[in-house]
């Protein structure tokens, strides 16, 4: 199970990649806007790094809580900008769920086991 986790702490990393790739082609002439989407590509690379923090140090309950709480920020989040799109179904949408709740779920369980 330690290495699912990992996986999707790096697939958080690879999607703020993508996030910041696709932001700057986007974005590239409107300096305010690009700045603020690149702060979602870093949000991403910190909860991604948390994560992965996470996934090694497993008695770690305060660093499970924080995980969690990130986690389940960035699901909201993502929920938010599903409504926003006008397209709950968009492939952003489903993919940055799937690993945040993912990652929600492995950080439930290691607070859990924490205890």
């Amino acid at each position: 199970m330690r290495g699912i986790d990992r996986v999707f702490g790096w697939l958080l990393v690879l999607g703020g990649v993508g996030h910041g790739a696709g932001s700057y082609q986007a974005f590239k002439s409107a300096p305010g806007s690009l700045l603020w989407a690149l702060s979602a590509s870093f949000a991403m690379w910190m909860l991604a790094a948390i994560n992965l923090l996470r996934a090694e140090r497993r008695g770690d309950r305060a660093l499970s809580a924080i995980s969690l709480a990130g986690c389940l920020i960035w699901f909201a989040f993502v929920l938010w900008f599903g409504r926003i799109l006008g397209n709950f179904f968009d492939f952003r949408v489903w993919v940055n769920l799937a690993i945040a709740g993912v990652l929600a779920i492995f950080s439930a369980r290691s607070l859990a086991r924490a205890a």
